[in-house]
């Protein structure tokens, strides 16, 4: 099997840079994700995780200290939120919507896909959505499966059924794609033609992989590597106009020298002419818009070919 099979457009080929545009002209689109998942491991929020010091000091001095930032740099951020964390904390909630940011949901509890049957998925997505909407007043537009420091692999869990299960929910976007650097349709089902709309996730710009990782304590921190490696990619997807996402959580990122990094980092990005510094659910909508499925899919057999000796 072709290693992008079922989670990428279907002709396997990805827009090119000359294609892309994003709204008013502007040259490259910025995504920022806050993971306000506190789980320790697949199986979800435990009572320790939320009595945990560090996960208190980010929801709320962490937290606030982000939203100024935000603020002053006129920047909408995507909040990928565990239900649980929802339902626990309307205020912190309140502050976040009132920042004008996006929250989307990160499971029922910030749980691993890999870990429970497809009707236990459904079930518990079914539960995060119905939380989440009655916090918002609306259905959450975004989902996201971001890694946790005890993943095998450091790139989230969903599984073979997720896309199609989001897909049949209405959801707008999955937030944690791997197969390409601009947003990409998900082909859940190429007799129907359904398609999800996903956009990208780096690892190595997620702080979670830098700063505190495997163990807190364990003198691996790396937080200059993870600057540099923002400074990097951002200042490459900006010349070829794409899309860039770095993902931090105020328990990691909020304070000391790890909040300078950040905030170095986002001035001097804002600082570019013409950045969209816009929440996901924001950047599908134009995506759903510019390069719907209907236009951009092309269902036809895939250009992969396995042989009799392969190892694919």
């Amino acid at each position: 099997m072709p290693w992008k099979d079922n989670y990428t457009t279907s002709d396997e080929i990805g827009i090119r840079d000359e294609d892309i545009v994003w709204p008013l002209g502007r040259q490259m689109a910025l995504a920022l994700t806050v993971n306000l998942n506190p789980a320790a491991t697949g199986k979800g929020v435990q009572a320790g995780d939320l009595a945990y010091p560090a996960w208190h000091f980010g929801l709320h001095e962490g937290l606030d200290a982000f939203l100024g930032l935000f603020a002053a740099l006129g920047i909408r951020a995507t909040f990928a939120v565990p239900a649980l964390v929802v339902e626990a904390f309307p205020d912190r909630m309140k502050a976040i919507l009132d920042g004008g940011h996006e929250i989307a949901a990160q499971g029922l509890y910030g749980e691993s896909a890999l870990l429970v049957d497809p009707a236990t998925e459904a079930s518990h997505m079914d539960r995060a959505t119905e939380i989440i909407a009655t916090a918002l007043g609306c259905q959450p537009k975004g989902w996201f499966a971001l890694p946790r420091p005890d993943d095998r692999a450091a790139t989230g869990s969903v599984s073979d059924h997720t896309a199609r299960l989001l897909e049949q929910r209405a959801y707008r976007y999955l937030g944690n794609g791997l197969a390409d650097d601009a947003p990409y349709w998900w082909v859940t089902d190429a007799g129907k033609g359904t398609a999800l709309l996903t956009l990208p996730y780096y690892y190595h710009f997620d702080d979670t992989f830098f700063l505190m990782f495997p163990r807190e304590g364990t003198g691996l921190e790396r937080p200059q590597a993870l600057l540099r490696g923002w400074h990097a990619e951002f200042r490459a997807q900006y010349r070829r106009g794409r899309y860039f996402n770095i993902c931090v959580s105020p328990a990691r990122s909020g304070w000391g020298h790890r909040f300078v990094n950040l905030s170095s980092f986002l001035r001097d990005a804002m600082a570019h002419p013409a950045i969209w510094a816009a929440t996901g659910a924001e950047i599908a909508a134009h995506w759903h818009d510019a390069f719907p499925a209907s236009r951009r899919l092309k269902l036809e057999p895939s250009i992969w070919r396995d042989y009799e000796d392969s190892l694919s």
